[in-house]
């Protein structure tokens, strides 16, 4: 038996929108050309036509709405072919790919309830889709762990949150005294750790923290002085060098940002560009 195509996805919205009653659930299975699309890619079209998730840009979500409709009628699985190869003359795909969409009016809802949950846990769990070669593995939502300065910590979190990121903020006061990271949660593989602090005495006692977490990035600002600190810092703290070369120093994509919302667009681009290539690295 040949394994299922596994690709990857982080699309929780979807799941949850796949449980209500009468949801339909369409999944891109096939691609023939280049697709602004992931293989795996899925819309539901709810029972009142409310769609969730993307499957194109636009060129082909009325289109699987009709089709969900007769799906839903006679409560039959179908895979449809757009674009290049579809028997379809008078639909085509702006980009000339062509791509197979598997339109499922009854999903296993017990399947997706018992992921839902598993990614609530903050754990992947996997989806094959019935009469197609492909599993979908869902990750666990970007978590961003942003500790340091109060107008830079406030803006990474209005920016993650319009991009759908969790970010849990800490803003430290006070002395170094004390566990500083109490009530913060496990950081996991899917959880980004960014230091945004200006007085970088505080990194002291969170850098060597956040680089013996599983998180998938570790992230400092600064310029050059305060990296070559940074580095002395972490050679007098007695941190492995396996264990300095993931820290991403300075972390953001934009050099030399002057004020706190440009600093977290860079900074936040530079984390959801890792996250992606966590999505890309399916076998």
């Amino acid at each position: 038996m040949t394994p299922a195509r596994l690709v990857r996805s982080a699309d929780q919205a979807v799941l949850a929108a796949a449980l209500e009653p009468g949801a339909v659930l369409c999944t891109l299975v096939g691609i023939e050309g280049g697709f602004s699309r992931r293989l795996g890619a899925q819309l539901v079209v709810g029972a009142d036509s409310t769609l969730t998730g993307s499957l194109s840009d636009g060129c082909l979500e009325a289109e699987l709405a009709r089709q969900a409709e007769a799906a839903r009628a006679d409560r039959t699985c179908r895979t449809l072919r757009y674009g290049a190869g579809s028997p379809v003359i008078d639909f085509r795909l702006p980009c000339g790919a062509g791509v197979d969409v598997l339109v499922d009016p009854v999903p296993d809802r017990t399947v997706l309830r018992r992921l839902c949950g598993t990614l609530e846990q903050r754990s992947p769990g996997r989806l094959d889709i019935p009469g197609a070669d492909l599993a979908i593995e869902y990750l666990p939502r970007l978590r961003v762990l942003a500790l340091g300065a109060a107008p830079e910590v406030a803006a990474l979190a209005r920016i993650a949150e319009a991009f759908g990121a969790d970010l849990v903020p800490l803003v430290p006061s006070g002395g170094l005294s004390g566990d500083l990271l109490a009530g913060l949660p496990p950081v996991d593989p899917w959880t980004a750790v960014a230091l945004l602090f200006h007085e970088h005495e505080w990194e002291r006692r969170f850098v060597p923290w956040a680089l013996g977490t599983p998180a998938f990035l570790v992230g400092a600002i600064g310029g050059s002085q305060t990296r070559r600190q940074r580095l002395a810092m972490l050679d007098e703290a007695g941190v492995g060098a396996g264990e300095v070369a993931r820290l991403r120093s300075p972390l953001g994509l934009i050099p030399q940002t002057r004020d706190p919302h440009t600093l977290a667009l860079s900074v936040l681009a530079e984390i959801v560009r890792d996250y992606e290539a966590l999505l890309d690295g399916a076998a």
